[in-house]
């Protein structure tokens, strides 16, 4: 596997920092995963099945624990020997943490020149916020994309996804990896310091048109993402269920128009978004007339950007998930969510068992007494 021989040591909680050791462990990586004498708290968060919350099974698979109380001198003189046989440590506390404990970048990689050091926080290592507590809601609130997320009502509505968290697990992977290739060059480690902001505001691209071009923020039911298209918008359907069209390219509306039999309003669709209200208003009529069920037979053959908007436990029974191993259940009947770096040659091997806190307390200190 990509990354067997590669030790990583991980301090972090929740979900960014563990989501990420998570993925280095489906392929290889030795994870070590340092918790605290209470314990990772997601163990306790959400539901539970055969004993163990789904959140702790969907970011812990395969790694091993240690218990310790970074209080205690003798046992963080432990970490410290622990770490100098790492090549990856991985840290999600507020700036200024680690110093205090004296496990920051200077003193690690003094005692360890090829450790690849990761902090990942909210706001950084640096600038006027890098000491504010926050949690995914409120990076993506002061990022701007809380705005984005405007409901039926004009009013911002809590999102749905944890994009601050996942996008600072994705750049945090990114940037360890990055590391790990350059130090095979070098021999030297290097410090990332990962802004879940950062990351966030990273995936904005397509979002900051009105803002970069015009200086303003964009009127968010009238932009081509997120209502203002006829052929990129989300539609009721006679059962009170919904599908979306999803794809704004001219051919697409060319296509759906003509077997609608109305190629007039495809003309509608090649208008600036925020002006197809025409195109709008007819598909809003003509998508409540079917169920969603008829609306799938009827697009059977169209090419057509389009989906039904399943329920999240439609989603995960899916077939095409399933083939992709995106989803997969254990011997004990626990579902998993799978890999998503799928490579040809040496491909990720999940590793489903999960550490009870502590449990490799003795293997890992008698290893740091051996070194």
């Amino acid at each position: 596997m990509k990354l067997q021989g590669i030790r990583v040591v991980d301090l972090s909680l929740f979900l960014p920092g563990p989501h990420l050791t998570m993925m280095m462990a489906d392929h290889g990586a030795e994870v070590i995963k340092v918790e605290p004498p209470a314990g990772e708290p997601t163990r306790n968060v959400g539901l539970r099945k055969n004993g163990e919350s789904v959140w702790f099974r969907n970011t812990h698979r395969g790694k091993k624990s240690l218990c310790l109380n970074l209080k205690d001198e003798a046992q963080r003189e432990q970490l410290l020997a622990l770490i100098d046989t790492a090549d990856v440590f991985v840290e999600g506390f507020r700036p200024g943490a680690m110093s205090r404990l004296g496990l920051d970048y200077a003193t690690l990689s003094a005692r360890n020149p090829g450790l690849v050091y990761c902090s990942i926080s909210a706001y950084g290592q640096t600038g006027p916020k890098r000491l504010m507590p926050a949690h995914d809601l409120s990076v993506q609130a002061d990022s701007g994309t809380v705005f984005l997320n405007e409901g039926s009502n004009g009013e911002p509505c809590s999102p749905a996804m944890p994009v601050a968290d996942m996008a600072g697990s994705l750049m945090a992977l990114s940037g360890i990896l990055m590391a790990l290739l350059r130090r095979t060059e070098t021999g030297k480690g290097d410090y990332l310091d990962i802004s879940m902001q950062d990351s966030l505001v990273a995936w904005l691209p397509n979002a900051l048109g009105p803002v970069f071009a015009e200086g303003r923020s964009p009127v968010v039911k009238d932009e081509r993402s997120w209502g203002g298209n006829a052929m990129y918008r989300v539609y009721r359907t006679a059962d009170g269920r919904y599908l979306t069209l999803g794809g704004s390219e001219t051919k697409f509306a060319d296509n759906l128009f003509a077997k609608m039999n109305r190629p007039d309003l495809a003309e509608i669709c090649r208008l600036e978004p925020g002006k197809q209200g025409e195109a709008i208003s007819y598909l809003q009529q003509e998508f409540s007339r079917r169920t969603l069920v008829e609306w799938s037979e009827w697009f059977d053959g169209v090419d057509v950007c389009w989906s039904p908007v399943r329920l999240l436990h439609e989603a995960m029974e899916e077939e095409h998930l399933q083939e992709r191993e995106m989803v997969f259940e254990d011997e004990q009947g626990n579902r998993h969510l799978g890999v998503p770096i799928k490579f040809m040659d040496e491909p990720a091997r999940v590793d489903t068992r999960l550490p009870a806190l502590g449990e490799h307390n003795q293997t890992l200190l008698d290893l740091i007494q051996e070194v």
